[in-house]
This record gives structure tokens, sequence and C-alpha cells, in this order.
């Protein structure tokens, strides 16, 4: 235990140093420009009572951070609505290419039935209404009378057996087209969330940079800082908690598979929709390692969350599924030492974190 125990505390003591290590700087507001000097980026006019403009304010750095990070946060969730939205038109899809196949087959196979039909009533019309085995019933001859009437059933059984299969075959047509309906209305009402989300995810994401973009170099340099404060605060303050007192239990094999094909794309930029190679949003990453792992998933942290088995923080191990937030649209793999892989946000690379270091809804277990 003292081993593991200096395992989590080496990673704390590396978080510790880095923001220790960081220059402290002020960031107090800013005097008022002078009137004829056009409002800087992030500085806004405060009206008092009369109208008139009073003073004008600059946000705070930790401010400003708080609203990037909402609005980060605001285009995850838009990407796992545009994620599941995507995922349900490929199955609507591939369920059409099933009917369409099964319309095309259902079609050919009414043409060859009516085609038998017509043939068993050319036959009867050649035979003056009579088929074959009703020809031979006439006949005074007690075998052939015998093999007649015998013929005659099997004749009737045949063509009642090709209008029963013919009916069958009309019904199960009419079944495929209705559902090929059916999964069209879904797929173009999937199309129209997925359109609504990704312009919810590049507006949410367009102010996020304009925000940043207004700062200067050295306070985006403070901002990065101040991310990293904010996620060593949560990290400690979730390991004093005791919430993880056995930091490195034991992952399956399939869990070992994950956790390698996760921790292989550090580095790589953190994307939107993307499920690799060369980029990953959270739950592409996720997804992704378990696919490679043998144990597919859903492709989003709500789906993950939702239908996964649920397991105690506890007892999480290594390959299990770190969901954030109460509305679970984060997600991260854990790896041991109270830390987890995950690909964070748009400007961030896949990294690794503490797992406590944001707000956790819960852990699931792919291969449980």
């Amino acid at each position: 235990m003292n081993r593991r125990h200096s395992a989590a505390a080496a990673i704390t003591l590396v978080c510790a140093l880095a923001v220790l290590a960081a220059p402290v700087q002020a960031f107090a507001t800013p005097a008022p420009p002078a009137p004829e000097q056009p409002t800087k980026p992030g500085e806004s006019g405060a009206s008092g009572p009369s109208g008139a403009s009073g003073p004008s304010t600059k946000k705070s750095l930790e401010e400003v951070r708080a609203e990037i990070d909402a609005l980060y946060r605001k285009a995850g969730a838009a990407t796992d609505a545009y994620n599941l939205a995507e995922e349900q038109s490929k199955k609507q899809s591939g369920e059409i290419v099933k009917l369409a196949q099964a319309i095309v087959e259902g079609q050919a196979k009414i043409a060859d039935l009516k085609s038998r039909a017509g043939a068993q009533a050319r036959e009867q019309y050649r035979n003056a209404g009579l088929p074959p085995g009703a020809q031979l019933m006439l006949s005074g001859d007690p075998r052939l009378f015998l093999d007649g009437v015998s013929r005659a059933r099997q004749g009737q059984q045949a063509a009642k057996g090709v209008l029963g299969e013919l009916n069958r075959t009309q019904e199960d047509l009419e079944t495929y087209t209705q559902d090929a309906s059916t999964n069209w209305t879904k797929l173009e009402a999937n199309r129209v969330k997925q359109a609504k989300a990704k312009k919810k995810i590049n507006e949410q994401i367009a102010a996020a940079k304009k925000l940043e973009s207004q700062l200067e170099k050295k306070e985006r340099a403070r901002l990065l800082e101040l991310e990293q404060q904010a996620e060593y605060k949560s990290q400690t303050a979730w390991l004093s908690s005791g919430a993880l007192k056995e930091i490195n239990r034991e992952a399956s094999a399939s869990g070992k598979k994950a956790v390698a094909f996760a921790t292989s794309q550090i580095g790589k930029p953190y994307e939107w929709g993307a499920e690799g190679p060369a980029s990953f949003d959270c739950s592409g990453l996720t997804s992704q390692a378990w696919a490679a792992a043998g144990h597919p998933v859903p492709r989003t942290s709500q789906e993950q969350w939702r239908q996964l088995p649920h397991i105690a923080v506890k007892d999480m191990r290594p390959g299990d599924l770190v969901i954030y937030f109460g509305d679970a649209t984060h997600v991260g793999m854990y790896i041991g030492d109270g830390a987890i892989v995950h690909a964070p946000r748009p400007g961030r690379d896949v990294t690794i974190t503490g797992a406590g270091s944001m707000e956790i809804l819960g852990v699931v277990r792919p291969d449980e």
C-alpha cells in the first residue's frame, strides 16, 4: 500500500510543483478608458439609472476562464447530441439498405409466383379447364382413376401453396415498404438534429475562441495556469476525501488493451465528432479504445453512462470509464494511480490528468 499511495502522492506533488512554479500575476480592474478611446475587448460600459455610461469594467481572468469553460461545456453537450444523431442516422441508413434489398427480392419473388400461377392457369385452359389429374379421374381404368385422384389433390395443394405464398410475400412487401418509409422519416429527423447540434457546437466554440483571442499572450499563458490550478485543487480534494482508497486494482485483459490504445493517442488534438485516427473527441477516444479491445461500447458519453454497468468509484480499475458532470457530457478512461486519459476540449490535446479534477457523475465498466 505504501508504494501505491506513493504513486498517488507523486502525481499530486508534480501538479503542485507545476502550480507553485508558475509566476503569479495580479489582474486588477483597469482604470476606465478616456471617453474618446474605443472600448477594449473584454470591457463593457455600465449604465447608471439615468442611462449614462458609467465606469468601464473588465472581467477578471478567473471570470473569463469560467466563461470559456462554460462555453466549452455547452459545446461538449451539443457534441454528444450530434454524435448520437449521427450514430442513429448510420443505423437507420443501414436498415433502409436492408429493407431496399428485401423489397427487391420480394418483388422478384412475386413475379416468379405470378408466373407459376399463370402457367397453372394456362395448363388448365389447354385441357378444357381440367387439370391432368382430373382428366385421369374420368378414365375407366381403376389404376388411372386412383392416380388421377392423387394428382388432382397435389395440383390443388400446389395451387393453394402458390397463392398463399404470393399473398404472404405481398404482405411482407407492404411491411418492408412501410418500415422503409418510417426509417426515412427518422433519418431525416436525425439529420435535422445533427444540423442543429453542429450549429450550436460551432457557435459555442467560436464564442470561446473569441474570448481567448481578446487576451494578451501573457494572459493566455496565465489562463492555462488557472485551468491547471483548478484541476489540481479538485484532484487534491478528491484524493483527500478518501474516495479512492485502493488506487491500483488489477485491470482485466481487455481493460489493459483499452488503456494501451487510449494512452497511445496522447498528444493528438481534440476535434468534436472525431473518432481517430488523427484526432478524437472525449467519447470518440473511449469508444475506439474499447472497440480495439474487442468490446464495442456506445458512441457517446451519455449513452455509455446509460447503457453500461455502473461501478462504485472505490472499486474502479484501469479501463473503466469515468463519466463527468450532471449531464454526462464528458468521459475519460481510468488508467490507475488516480489518473485518467481523456480528450479535454477544443484547443487541447489528448492528455493525462487527475480522475478527480472534474465533477464525477459515476463510473461504468465496459467488460463487466
